[in-house]
């Protein structure tokens, strides 16, 4: 195997990928927690080192790109780039992998270009395999407008849109010269508070944070009628969801998933009871997606219908990840994917903030020491069925603190 670069790939390259992301500049770091580096054995054998037995570590690789060294060492990338620093690395518009596809050109928000590698191990392995396809080129191209891009693809000029409208779909379902496929997935969507700060930041409430009290929380979790925003500005594509995981991870609780009622009266009634009468200001960070955009938009109604007053900041994902990831966001929307496993996701979401990669989206910065106890314990329990029982303890534990409440929709 090679990469596309025709050089060779070896353990060295696995090894020194495995240790770049364990640096403190790299956002996989948190994935790996519990690997303490990786040693080569001989050019096709690996020791990856533990700090303890580990039950999840086939799953920590799934996200580890395996890099050349000699060309990160070429480039000058032999460490991560620090996204939260805003730096830019050539690997930033740059790759250098072993898949059947090279990049060509990247021009962020305009487009990428792959060409087929003709050297591409899994080529020479399937021969005339049909699943090989017949493609030599491939563009992703941006097009933010909705309108425009659904006409690119009616008139041929684009093969495939991944992102159709939500209002679109039942209409381009009859279309006979189109083909929609649809899938669930395991992604939510959540609102996480600033737990951090004693004074909330940008707000009209000085000195305070109101998403301290458990009953502010709660407040903003019935103040949004998450079934009216699946139906209206989802247009159906979504699943309105009360756990804080896809029923599809290994050892989520279906009874998890009921949604306290949508009460606006009820959130008013909590906001006076903590202290709030007359509400509070707070901005509400969002991504710059158009479907993302439009929940916030409606939450953001919402919520000052019952005293929270909410300004929505939406933003592009290099200024909106790192209020994430830092923490530096009062209010933020964000969306999460996980793997079928809970471990990566409890840690990355609900662990307290560390460096050695607990909590790394852990927006809010909510930290509780017997909830931190049950994820690291998770991660080195063996018997699956008593790693399930944890979780689930876990679950509820989040539920009843409700530190990133589940006031959106699954997708």
């Amino acid at each position: 195997m090679s990469f596309h670069d025709g050089s060779a790939f070896t353990a060295d390259d696995v090894v020194f990928s495995i240790e770049r992301a364990l640096g403190p500049t790299s956002q996989r770091a948190f994935q790996l927690k519990g690997v303490t580096g990786a040693k080569k054995i001989d050019d096709l054998t690996v020791d990856v080192l533990l700090a303890s037995p580990d039950a999840v570590l086939p799953e920590k690789f799934v996200g580890l790109a395996i890099m050349s060294r000699a060309w990160s060492v070429k480039h000058g990338v032999e460490k991560a780039q620090d996204f939260n620093g805003k730096q830019e690395t050539f690997t930033v518009r740059n790759a250098n992998g072993t898949g059947p596809f090279i990049l060509e050109r990247y021009e962020p928000d305009v487009r990428t270009v792959l060409k087929a590698n003709p050297n591409w191990w899994g080529r020479a392995l399937s021969g005339s395999d049909k699943r090989n396809g017949n493609l030599d080129e491939v563009s992703f191209v941006s097009i933010r407008q909705d309108a425009t891009r659904l006409a690119a693809l009616a008139s041929g000029e684009i093969d495939l849109v991944l992102d159709p409208p939500f209002q679109d779909v039942e209409r381009l379902k009859a279309d006979k010269q189109i083909t929609v496929l649809q899938t669930a997935d395991l992604g939510q969507q959540y609102f996480t508070f600033d737990q951090w700060h004693d004074e909330l930041e940008g707000s009209d409430v000085k000195g305070r944070n109101p998403f301290k009290d458990l009953r502010v929380r709660r407040a903003v979790y019935q103040a949004i009628n998450v079934d009216l925003i699946v139906q209206k500005v989802l247009r159906g594509q979504g699943t309105p969801t009360g756990a804080f995981l896809s029923p599809r991870v290994d050892g989520s609780l279906p009874e998890l998933d009921k949604r306290l009622p949508y009460d606006p009266a009820k959130a008013k009634a909590l906001l006076a009871e903590a202290g709030y009468p007359n509400g509070f200001s707070v901005t509400l960070d969002c991504v710059n997606i158009a479907y993302r955009e439009n929940v916030c938009q409606a939450a953001t109604a919402m919520l000052t219908q019952v005293g929270i007053r909410t300004t929505l900041r939406s933003g592009p994902t290099n200024q909106f990840f790192p209020r994430l990831s830092q923490g530096t966001s009062a209010f933020i929307e964000f969306g999460w994917t996980p793997t079928t496993d809970a471990w990566a996701t409890l840690n990355a979401l609900f662990h307290t903030w560390s460096k050695d990669g607990g909590g790394t989206f852990n927006a809010g910065r909510y930290s509780n020491p017997q909830l931190d106890t049950l994820i690291d314990n998770i991660r080195i329990e063996p018997d699956a069925s008593k790693r399930r029982a944890m979780v689930g303890v876990a679950l509820r534990l989040i539920g009843d603190i409700c530190p990133t409440c589940r006031s959106t929709a699954a997708r």
